[in-house]
């Protein structure tokens, strides 16, 4: 188990839960961009990246380091050449999709005028 919190990567301070420790980096600016573009299976860091073209190669690299470390990403490295890496989300992955499911509701019902 991890400490008393959680640091988010662009240093913010620890978040506490009332009972539980906040596993995820969902409130940071490119998880849920991750989560979005990994939703309909593995995907290539290049492949990935052209969804995003505002994020950098650095931050995005940093990104799925952090969502690999929290158990939502899995990174495949293959052996050829040229070397070829592939991402995917995991079964807790897929459990924060419906999440972020949940958040783009709420949002679309309270915050989105018409």
């Amino acid at each position: 188990m991890r400490g008393s919190g959680f640091r988010n990567d662009i240093g913010g301070e620890q978040v506490k839960c009332a009972h539980d420790e906040l596993p995820y980096r969902i409130g940071d600016k490119w998880t849920a961009h991750v989560l979005r573009g990994l939703q309909d299976g593995r995907r290539r860091f290049t492949e990935l990246r052209a969804g995003m073209p505002v994020v950098t190669p650095k931050v995005l690299t940093e990104t799925l380091r952090a969502m690999e470390r929290d158990g939502t990403v899995t990174r495949t490295e293959y052996d050829e050449n040229p070397p070829r890496v592939e991402y995917e989300l995991t079964e807790q992955g897929h459990k924060l999709l419906g999440l972020l499911d949940l958040c783009c509701e709420w949002a679309r019902e309270n915050l989105v005028e018409t």
